[in-house]
């Protein structure tokens, strides 16, 4: 696709669609509903929150009531979306969430949402900030997930059609067209020639993350981290992984309808481990730095066989106190390294 036309390509999707994409605000991205393609940003820093909300509403009404028990219906309201200019790594949050909320218990409010969402993604052919370690969480590249993907060719946009949903999106618009032999050549070399551009940031191989964690259960950094956290919860609700909800209900002021509602939570608040009595199972914000690394790390790889971390370095921006998964699982890393060659040491004195 020309890059000329794709202004005609969003617009005609605008009349069938809701179309967002990251525009400019402030200094930062954010994703926002399109009034003019001219707002439009395909090249662009991790956005202030994740696209995932809008598959996960950071506010939605579930189910709608009357009080007196005479009437109750689940609250379904989708708009047909459709997400332009994705990074990779956040459709890599979306194939977790998809996993998750497909897990056990069908979610039909997310797999409503999920139906009616076209994600269309981009390849990333830079890093994006110093906070971004997505080649070390493989999330730097995406084959599947998304409906179409883009690459940057220069003056053009080469299109990779990955669904029957993404290929709707293109139908009837005649400025799109087949890749050439020359065409794949060039696709080939831009992909292939990116990774010089992206550096590991991680001392080991991820792969070992789940272990080095467990291994990592009761170390000093955990206190340390918990020193200087500040309890805000900007990690959790940056997070394009994240899922945990609380619900309430709310009633009108004449006590005669009501409303379930599920909302964006964190565990690194103090009430979220809040239980009946007023017992706190995770008090101490060293515990709750602990959870979110063993989560993201070494829970998810063990229920669902997916990191729970892209990568895409969001918690380490938002941070008022500069704790960064990079930072933290290098020093973790470095300390057990240490904690082996101390016990190597005593294995050859003894020997």
């Amino acid at each position: 696709m020309p890059k000329g036309v794709l202004s005609d390509w969003v617009e005609r999707l605008q009349r069938h669609y809701r179309v967002v994409g990251p525009v400019e605000k402030h200094g930062q991205y954010v994703f926002e509903e399109l009034t003019s393609t001219d707002d439009l940003c395909l090249v662009y820093h991790p956005t202030v929150l994740p696209p995932k909300k809008y598959i996960v509403p950071p506010r939605e009404t579930l189910v709608n009531y009357r009080l007196d028990g005479t009437h109750i219906a689940a609250n379904i309201n989708v708009k047909p979306t459709v997400i332009l200019g994705m990074h990779t790594c956040d459709i890599h949050g979306v194939k977790l969430l998809d996993k998750i909320f497909d897990t056990g218990f069908d979610d039909q409010h997310y797999q409503a949402h999920r139906e009616q969402t076209y994600l269309v993604s981009i390849e990333c052919l830079d890093t994006c900030t110093d906070d971004s370690f997505c080649r070390d969480m493989g999330t730097a590249s995406a084959t599947d997930g998304q409906d179409l993907h883009f690459i940057d060719l220069g003056e053009a946009y080469a299109i990779n059609v990955v669904t029957r949903k993404g290929e709707r999106l293109l139908e009837g618009f005649h400025h799109a067209f087949d890749a050439l032999p020359s065409d794949m050549n060039r696709i080939n070399r831009i992909l292939s020639e990116k990774w010089a551009r992206f550096a590991y940031r991680l001392d080991f191989d991820i792969y070992l993350l789940p272990e080095l964690l467990e291994k990592s259960y009761n170390s000093d950094l955990w206190n340390e981290l918990g020193e200087i956290c500040l309890a805000c919860g900007m990690c959790t609700q940056v997070c394009p992984t994240c899922y945990c909800f609380d619900v309430t209900d709310e009633a009108d002021l004449a006590l005669e309808n009501g409303k379930r509602v599920r909302r964006w939570d964190s565990c690194q608040i103090h009430q979220f481990a809040m239980v009946a009595g007023g017992h706190n199972f995770r008090e101490r914000l060293a515990a709750r730095q602990r959870h979110r690394f063993m989560r993201k790390g070494k829970y998810q790889m063990d229920a669902i066989g997916m990191v729970g971390c892209v990568g895409c370095g969001r918690c380490a921006s938002s941070c008022l106190v500069n704790i960064t998964p990079i930072n933290v699982l290098n020093e973790l890393y470095a300390r057990d390294k240490a904690r082996k060659e101390v016990e190597l040491m005593d294995r050859e004195v003894l020997a």
